[in-house]
């Protein structure tokens, strides 16, 4: 593959690049071509390339797990509540090492703290491993490697997310987010379905061995990662650079409208919990997990057909409209009776969902500055870790008060109310061009400079 040239690959003006006098005049794409996924950071930069494949080969290993620990659970107890307690016992850990994780990236070596995290989580794996061979497997290890993989992932999450933009030309970020989305959609599908196939047919250690062997694997190309040493004036970890992250995030509208309107999508309109009895309500226990798989076919359709975004500037018209288009497809999949409209529906939502995080993602790593962009990682881990947990927790006893298909489109509703209550309180986000907003420009300069 070609490298790009040394020469700063977001100057417009730099020899070769579109538009500039040197350029040979190119033939206009086809638009079957245009639509096609923007493949130029993966050209422009190894570092990406090795991040993507890694990350392609941990979300098998960690679907692996992620369906035979509950599954485990279900097996020794019997219980909803034992399995339904993962979540609990997640999600402490999950916001407190996230915030910590984001200072922690803007003051060590981020591929260093990829790595030991990476590792980690084989270890972690390996103990279900061990686990699972046992005559007798135990029930409370269980609980503390789902905390221990929470805790990890809080930790990792934010280096991982803020080395994109140090990686990634600016001008290639939103491609960069799509690529990054397709990885997890085809992992989203894929991973699952196999994950069910070696549960069922060869049992909870297999699994679990598998796991084992791709986070070996995904810690041999973290090793060929560059370094990412941080700023040389960084602190170190601390309570107050916390603050600091959180201060900057809420004095910039942008960023806030990003955080808001997700958080608000997410608590008002995520209803995967209550997927089962929806499913019974329709006479269609079939499609349960069609109904599980189609947001993530949404997202795939369009992160195939993604070419089109590396050429939009208003990324903040992506979040909104995203977010509009998640909530209005998942109340049209609570008001209809049938099935496969319901599934379409669902199939809509995630693209939305998608369109929505492409924005997110680009505003982000074009206008969070350097020094900070840990920090804002961490924050940016509770924006789409936490408002799902929420809203599973809303759809659940809202179905247990209005009947489940009311908790599904009353919060599709509420979900679009809220998004054009928060346009309408920052509408800085809806003006957001990437080519003259203060930040992106700072930002953007810095990297020419750089």
């Amino acid at each position: 593959m070609t490298e790009a040239p040394p020469a700063s690959p977001d100057s417009p003006d730099s020899p070769g690049s579109p538009g500039s006098p040197d350029s040979p005049a190119a033939p206009p794409p086809s638009r079957f071509r245009a639509l096609l996924p923007d493949l130029s950071p993966w050209r422009s930069s190894p570092d990406f390339r090795l991040l993507w494949v890694q990350g392609l080969i941990t979300y098998f290993g960690s679907f692996m797990a992620l369906i035979a620990l509950p599954l485990q659970i279900k097996d020794l107890t019997g219980s909803p509540l034992a399995v339904g307690a993962m979540g609990a016992v997640e999600l402490v850990p999950l916001v407190l090492f996230g915030l910590y994780g984001g200072a922690l990236a803007d003051s060590v070596d981020r591929r260093r703290v990829i790595l030991l995290t990476e590792a980690g989580l084989g270890v972690l794996a390996a103990i279900l491993l061990v686990n699972a061979l046992l005559p007798e497997p135990l029930l409370w290890p269980l609980y503390v490697v789902a905390g221990g993989v929470a805790a990890l992932a809080g930790l990792q999450r934010p280096a991982l997310d803020s080395l994109m933009a140090r990686i990634v030309p600016h001008a290639q970020q939103t491609a960069a987010a799509a690529l990054n989305s397709l990885r997890w959609q085809i992992g989203a599908i894929a991973g699952p379905a196999l994950a069910g196939l070696v549960v069922a047919y060869a049992g909870h250690g297999t699994a679990y061995a598998v796991t084992v062997c791709t986070f070996a694997a995904s810690v041999l190309l973290c090793l060929r990662l560059s370094p990412a040493p941080p700023a040389r004036d960084a602190a170190k970890p601390s309570l107050r650079g916390i603050v600091e992250g959180a201060r900057y995030a809420w004095s910039r509208p942008v960023l806030l409208g990003t955080y808001a309107i997700d958080l608000a999508a997410m608590f008002f309109a995520f209803p995967n919990t209550i997927f089962p009895f929806l499913a019974d309500e329709l006479d269609a226990q079939w499609s349960l997990g069609l109904m599980y798989a189609a947001g993530s076919v949404g997202s795939l359709v369009l992160g195939l057909t993604s070419g089109w975004t590396s050429r939009v500037r208003r990324h903040g018209l992506f979040v909104v409209f995203g977010a509009a288009v998640w909530g209005l497809a998942i109340a049209a999949a609570g008001w209809f009776s049938s099935v496969w409209v319901v599934l379409l529906c669902l199939g809509v939502a995630g693209a939305g969902d998608m369109l929505s995080g492409l924005g997110r993602s680009t505003i982000w790593n074009q206008t969070i500055p350097e020094e900070l962009r840990g920090r804002l990682a961490g924050i940016e881990v509770l924006s789409y870790s936490v408002g799902p947990q929420l809203g599973q927790v809303r759809a659940g006893a809202m179905a247990g008060w209005t009947g489940t298909r009311s908790a599904i489109w009353t919060g599709g509703v509420a979900c679009v109310a809220s998004v054009v209550l928060l346009t309408a309180a920052l509408p800085k986000l809806v003006r957001y061009d990437s080519e003259t907003d203060e930040d992106a420009v700072r930002r953007r300069e810095a990297r020419v400079e750089g």
